[in-house]
């Protein structure tokens, strides 16, 4: 059984650290420093993005969080870096992505990390949906996720709003299905148009700096994020930060049965162009490229090659998630730069 290394003594968050241990095949790595447990009665509702408590982490400690997946070949590119690196993190995923990948679902459990959910379908304007709406989403997803997993006890009680969309009423309602709501305390922005590796890694780094440890907010469905990811740990750990991985309380199972691989669905969400860093730089730029991907997704950030078929529906949803972000981006400049919809 996958056990709770260890445990918070009392409401206020004391937890003993889990020693980190050496990273196979890559002496330096930054690997996860230690685990604490978030229990939800004692921790209804963190990140100090929305919410006045967060993880009781100490200084120049950070939380990797990765929303709105699993989607290949994102999501595996970004475990193969996590499992290179030995660092431990928690995913909030859509119940409609993990309904379509749900051998990637199983790989995301057995590779070590936590998994929370994010709804079932991702709906941009959360806030405005009627209660009835919200536990749909909600329920939807968690079935979706467990159904995917398939074990129920693998899934942590953790949920995200989509959108950081909050109401008194969604708040409430989550805490009384004993879910911990996750805003976050520092958000790289990854899914702004435009944005290259090396500026996401900047602008993590500048925020994580200026608060000194918190969560930190990204997402596995875009290239740009695939790629800023390991100069991100290169990064943290040359200014001396310590990953953290959170879980819940109890007992969850080892691993969970391993599924076939399967290949993407013919016409499905394309795949990454295997290139550097700079590459993908230089191809976001490109206006011709970005046309050409838009007439297909109607994502033109995205750095990959165009898939000749229809999309299937589980790319759309990953696609218009990215639109629906892009057109809160006008509202969000009024607000400042540091305004974020997630």
């Amino acid at each position: 059984m996958r056990c709770v290394v260890v445990a918070f003594c009392c409401v206020v968050g004391c937890a003993v650290p889990a020693l980190a241990e050496p990273c196979p095949g890559n002496p330096d790595a930054i690997g996860t420093s230690r685990t604490i447990t978030v229990e939800p009665s004692a921790f209804p509702r963190i990140g100090n993005i929305q919410y006045p408590n967060t993880l009781p982490l100490n200084d120049h400690e950070v939380v990797i969080t990765l929303d709105d997946g699993p989607i290949p070949p994102y999501t595996t590119r970004i475990l193969d870096t996590l499992a290179s690196e030995c660092v431990k993190v928690t995913y909030f995923l859509v119940g409609q992505m993990a309904s379509a990948y749900p051998d990637l679902v199983r790989r995301i459990y057995n590779s070590g990390h936590t998994i929370g959910t994010h709804s079932q379908t991702h709906p941009f304007a959360f806030q405005h949906l009627s209660l009835q709406s919200v536990e749909r989403q909600v329920d939807g997803g968690i079935a979706s996720v467990d159904a995917a997993l398939g074990d129920p006890k693998a899934l942590s009680p953790f949920f995200r709003i989509p959108g950081l969309g909050r109401t008194n009423a969604i708040e409430h309602f989550l805490e009384s299905k004993s879910l911990v709501t996750w805003s976050a305390d520092i958000d790289t922005n990854d899914w702004w148009r435009g944005t290259t590796p090396s500026q996401i890694v900047q602008r993590a780094m500048k925020r994580l700096n200026a608060k000194g440890r918190g969560i930190l907010l990204m997402h596995d469905i875009h290239p740009a994020t695939v790629m800023a990811l390991p100069m991100l740990l290169k990064e943290l750990k040359s200014h001396g930060y310590h990953v953290v991985q959170v879980v819940a309380p109890g007992e969850r199972p080892e691993s969970v049965p391993e599924r076939p691989a399967l290949a993407v669905a013919s016409g499905g969400w394309p795949r990454v162009v295997k290139t550097s860093a700079q590459e993908t730089e230089r191809t976001i730029k490109t206006k011709h490229h970005r046309k050409r991907f838009a007439r297909h997704t109607r994502d033109p950030e995205a750095t990959v090659s165009v898939a000749k078929k229809r999309h299937t529906r589980t790319a759309d949803i990953s696609a218009s998630i990215v639109k629906k972000k892009r057109k809160a981006r006008t509202a969000e400049q009024r607000q400042g730069p540091d305004s974020s919809v997630h």
